[in-house]
């Protein structure tokens, strides 16, 4: 089969959580994000399917669902994924994040990549990068800092 054929259209995050309409209230206060739509549990009020929009990517999330294996961080004990917002102003966005609950991991500081970057918690165990472009550094030149900071040197 051709590659074009196999190939997928589009990738969007799914994120199980405890507590879906806080996390969503949450994602649109705090990090800016759009509810599209949501679809409630009939059973028991759940949010069984959401989908939210960071500018043109798109996040859906639902509730917790252990009797399939949909659970989130809280339930797991924390999350290996790391989600990564680009965003015009990273040091804005991550103080109004915090301002709204998230927890400072990494203070925003220029990175060797070219990127104003920080790391913040939500409050529903998943950790998102937050970076806005400060100048462009080809791979060439990343590659040159980075290990000129592993060096120990000045880049």
């Amino acid at each position: 089969m051709p590659a074009a054929a196999t190939s997928p259209a589009s990738l969007s995050p799914y994120l199980a959580v405890r507590g879906a309409q806080a996390a969503i209230d949450f994602y649109v206060q705090a990090l800016g994000a759009q509810l599209d739509f949501k679809l409630l549990d009939p059973s028991d009020g759940r949010i069984g399917h959401a989908e939210l929009l960071f500018g043109a990517t798109r996040v859906l999330i639902a509730d917790e669902y252990p009797d399939f294996g949909a659970v989130g961080p809280e339930t797991l004990g924390g999350s290996p994924v790391k989600l990564h917002l680009d965003v015009a102003d990273a040091d804005a966005f991550v103080a109004n994040a915090v301002r709204h609950g998230a927890t400072l991991l990494r203070a925003v500081k220029l990175e060797f990549h070219g990127h104003r970057s920080g790391l913040i918690a939500d409050p529903f165990g998943y950790s998102w990068f937050v970076a806005s472009k400060a100048e462009e550094v080809g791979p060439e030149e990343m590659q040159r800092r980075w290990d000129a900071m592993a060096a120990g040197s000045p880049s």
